[in-house]
């Protein structure tokens, strides 16, 4: 059967979309808001530095800049796959179960056992594989929203996790676990260059392939993108996978830093909300189409500076989560009110 195009979508049609497609990715990858939140990092040092001095601390030590470094990655590799799907105008509430999951399967794979880091590894991969695979055909197939389509799986992942495992289980080798844990080149760990490492991949398939083409087009309009012969659904498909994956990786880091999976390191880390405010912060924008990878990390080293100076001031819990939570509405009020300016 000799398929054709419907009647409405002329050439005129399908070029003139085609035309909307480009300026959707062109306005996305290079009008990305990126400068303002790096001058939003360093006036945060700046101030962070200041305050903790004032208050007898030291902001400036190889112990903070290590800690600083090392708080930055868990959160930055979930939140590098966070920005893929909201560049998509969707998001992944999955990853923060999905951590402690793929953090428990790491751990009780490799038993102790250097001869089973890699099958643990690849378990654990194809793991991340699954569910970004079942996030995408929920939401694009069912057609569920994806909130409540991530959701619904972050419950599904932790019921799993509670009927098999009330505790810490499995073990890390000592070997691994050092190395990806706690190794460092002076002030830098080597779980850094993890980090950099997938930041770097997720940010020139962004920039230059067609799949990140492919983000930015979707996330600008999904309609354009359909009208223009896009597939949209294999899209939305592979970015959930990609979010996934970047989850798994965070699970295994953390794995490697306790030396053991632990049922809650997730959603104690509360990977799902923060790696969506580090997104937010960075400057992407919630309804898709505009952002990127260089900005998220920005956000990233915002709330890690903001944490090792809120524990060096001794703030509780309460302070802290209000504190942030005043510098995201801000931060998103800024980002606003420069698109209507723009626009």
């Amino acid at each position: 059967m000799t398929v054709v195009d419907p009647p409405e979508q002329s050439a005129g049609d399908r070029a003139a979309a085609r035309h909307d497609r480009v300026a959707a990715w062109r306005t996305g990858v290079l009008a990305s808001p990126a400068a303002p939140v790096y001058g939003a990092l360093i006036g945060i040092f700046i101030i962070g530095w200041i305050v903790v001095t004032i208050d007898g601390g030291s902001f400036l030590t190889t112990g903070n800049i290590v800690n600083m470094l090392q708080r930055s990655v868990a959160l930055g590799i979930v939140a590098v796959g966070q920005t893929v799907v909201i560049l998509l105008g969707s998001l992944d509430l999955s990853v923060a179960q999905l951590i402690s999951l793929s953090s428990l399967l790491t751990s009780q794979t490799m038993d102790g056992q250097q001869s089973n880091v890699l099958p643990a590894i690849l378990l654990v991969l194809a793991l991340g594989v699954g569910v970004g695979l079942a996030n995408g055909l929920i939401i694009t197939k069912l057609r569920v929203n994806a909130f409540i389509a991530t959701l619904g799986m972050a419950l599904i992942l932790d019921g799993i996790i509670q009927n098999k495992w009330d505790g810490p289980a499995g073990g890390v080798p000592v070997g691994f676990s050092q190395d990806l844990g706690y190794t460092r080149f002076g002030v830098i760990p080597m779980s850094f260059f993890l980090l950099l490492a997938v930041a770097i991949v997720v940010f020139v398939m962004l920039r230059s392939t067609r799949f990140g083409y492919r983000i930015y087009a979707v996330g600008g309009s999904e309609d354009v993108s359909k009208l223009s012969g896009l597939r949209t659904h294999r899209t939305i498909i592979a970015a959930h996978v990609v979010c996934s994956l970047t989850a798994v990786i965070t699970g295994i880091f953390l794995a490697a830093r306790l030396r053991a999976g632990t049922p809650t390191v997730g959603t104690d880390g509360g990977y799902d909300l923060e790696s969506i405010a580090a997104v937010v912060l960075g400057g992407t924008a919630l309804t898709g189409g505009r952002g990127g990878v260089v900005g998220t990390m920005g956000g990233v080293a915002i709330l890690a500076v903001l944490d090792n100076a809120f524990n060096q001031l001794e703030f509780n819990a309460f302070l802290k989560d209000v504190v942030r939570g005043i510098i995201l509405i801000a931060a998103i009020a800024v980002y606003a009110r420069r698109t209507e300016k723009k626009s």
